[in-house]
Protein backbone atom coordinates (compact mmCIF):
# COMPACT_ATOMS: atom_id res chain seq x y z
CA UNK A 1 0.00 0.00 0.00
CA UNK A 2 1.55 3.35 -0.86
CA UNK A 3 1.22 6.69 1.78
CA UNK A 4 -1.11 9.02 0.81
CA UNK A 5 0.86 11.83 2.34
CA UNK A 6 4.17 10.63 -0.01
CA UNK A 7 2.13 11.16 -3.19
CA UNK A 8 3.06 14.11 -5.72
CA UNK A 9 1.06 16.94 -5.95
CA UNK A 10 -1.33 16.89 -8.45
CA UNK A 11 -0.22 20.32 -10.19
CA UNK A 12 2.53 21.82 -11.66
CA UNK A 13 4.99 24.26 -10.02
CA UNK A 14 3.80 27.14 -12.11
CA UNK A 15 0.65 26.85 -10.89
CA UNK A 16 1.89 28.52 -7.52
CA UNK A 17 3.20 31.54 -9.90
CA UNK A 18 0.40 32.70 -11.49
CA UNK A 19 -1.13 33.60 -8.35
CA UNK A 20 1.03 36.27 -7.14
CA UNK A 21 0.75 38.16 -10.76
CA UNK A 22 -3.29 37.93 -10.13
CA UNK A 23 -2.87 39.71 -6.69
CA UNK A 24 -0.17 42.22 -7.82
CA UNK A 25 -2.93 43.16 -10.49
CA UNK A 26 -5.64 43.15 -8.35
CA UNK A 27 -3.11 46.02 -5.68
CA UNK A 28 -2.22 48.06 -8.99
CA UNK A 29 -5.49 48.55 -10.62
CA UNK A 30 -7.27 51.27 -7.78
CA UNK A 31 -10.91 50.86 -7.92
CA UNK A 32 -12.76 54.56 -8.82
CA UNK A 33 -14.09 56.68 -6.07
CA UNK A 34 -18.04 57.47 -6.71
CA UNK A 35 -19.06 60.64 -6.25
CA UNK A 36 -20.65 59.95 -2.67
CA UNK A 37 -16.98 58.83 -1.43
CA UNK A 38 -15.08 61.80 -3.13
CA UNK A 39 -17.63 64.39 -1.00
CA UNK A 40 -17.39 62.54 1.83
CA UNK A 41 -13.42 62.46 1.69
CA UNK A 42 -13.61 66.15 1.41
CA UNK A 43 -15.97 66.95 4.02
CA UNK A 44 -14.34 64.67 6.75
CA UNK A 45 -10.64 67.08 5.05
CA UNK A 46 -12.53 70.27 6.03
CA UNK A 47 -13.66 69.08 8.87
CA UNK A 48 -10.18 68.56 10.25
CA UNK A 49 -9.15 71.87 10.15
CA UNK A 50 -11.75 74.14 12.37
CA UNK A 51 -11.67 77.17 10.22
CA UNK A 52 -13.59 74.98 7.13
CA UNK A 53 -16.33 73.98 9.25
CA UNK A 54 -19.26 75.75 7.88
CA UNK A 55 -17.66 74.38 4.52
CA UNK A 56 -17.56 70.82 5.71
CA UNK A 57 -21.27 70.94 7.35
CA UNK A 58 -22.70 72.16 3.70
CA UNK A 59 -20.75 69.42 1.65
CA UNK A 60 -21.53 66.83 4.21
CA UNK A 61 -25.88 68.11 4.22
CA UNK A 62 -25.46 67.75 0.57
CA UNK A 63 -23.97 64.37 0.44
CA UNK A 64 -26.74 63.27 3.69
CA UNK A 65 -29.72 64.88 1.51
CA UNK A 66 -28.48 62.16 -1.73
CA UNK A 67 -28.16 59.30 1.38
CA UNK A 68 -31.38 60.27 2.39
CA UNK A 69 -33.77 59.44 -0.81
CA UNK A 70 -31.54 56.06 -1.53
CA UNK A 71 -31.78 54.95 2.38
CA UNK A 72 -33.28 56.94 5.39
CA UNK A 73 -31.96 54.41 7.51
CA UNK A 74 -28.16 54.48 6.53
CA UNK A 75 -28.76 58.66 6.62
CA UNK A 76 -29.36 58.49 10.26
CA UNK A 77 -26.39 56.26 11.22
CA UNK A 78 -24.31 58.41 8.66
CA UNK A 79 -25.40 61.40 10.55
CA UNK A 80 -24.53 59.82 13.81
CA UNK A 81 -21.14 58.79 12.95
CA UNK A 82 -20.50 62.01 11.36
CA UNK A 83 -21.88 63.80 14.95
CA UNK A 84 -19.12 61.62 16.45
CA UNK A 85 -16.85 62.21 14.36
CA UNK A 86 -17.33 66.09 14.52
CA UNK A 87 -16.86 65.43 18.69
CA UNK A 88 -13.62 63.43 18.34
CA UNK A 89 -12.52 66.52 16.55
CA UNK A 90 -13.25 69.24 18.38
CA UNK A 91 -11.43 66.90 21.73
CA UNK A 92 -8.73 66.84 19.39
CA UNK A 93 -8.26 70.61 18.76
CA UNK A 94 -8.60 71.02 22.18
CA UNK A 95 -6.20 68.50 23.68
CA UNK A 96 -3.77 69.15 21.31
CA UNK A 97 -3.85 73.48 22.63
CA UNK A 98 -3.81 72.18 25.94
CA UNK A 99 -0.79 70.23 25.31
CA UNK A 100 0.61 73.57 23.39
CA UNK A 101 0.19 75.47 26.50
CA UNK A 102 1.73 72.62 29.25
CA UNK A 103 4.92 72.99 26.47
CA UNK A 104 5.31 76.69 26.73
CA UNK A 105 4.48 76.73 31.09
CA UNK A 106 7.25 74.26 31.22
CA UNK A 107 9.38 75.68 28.98
CA UNK A 108 8.75 78.87 31.41
CA UNK A 109 9.59 76.65 34.16
CA UNK A 110 12.80 75.51 33.11
CA UNK A 111 13.95 79.14 32.68
CA UNK A 112 12.17 80.09 35.97
CA UNK A 113 14.39 77.28 37.37
CA UNK A 114 17.86 78.12 35.53
CA UNK A 115 17.74 81.20 36.56
CA UNK A 116 17.28 80.76 40.66
CA UNK A 117 19.46 78.32 40.25
CA UNK A 118 21.86 81.52 38.62
CA UNK A 119 20.94 83.94 41.40
CA UNK A 120 21.41 81.26 44.15
CA UNK A 121 24.88 80.66 42.94
CA UNK A 122 25.77 84.78 42.94
CA UNK A 123 24.13 85.51 46.21
CA UNK A 124 26.60 82.24 47.60
CA UNK A 125 29.36 83.68 45.71
CA UNK A 126 29.09 87.69 47.37
CA UNK A 127 28.66 86.15 50.93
Amino acid sequence: MSNPSSAPLSHSPDANLEAPNLNEQAMTEAPEKSLLEVTLSGAIALAKNGKNYDQAKGQFDALLAQINSESPMASKLLKQLWQEYLSVQRSARFYESLSEAEAGLSEKMAKSTLQIKQNYMRLIQEQ
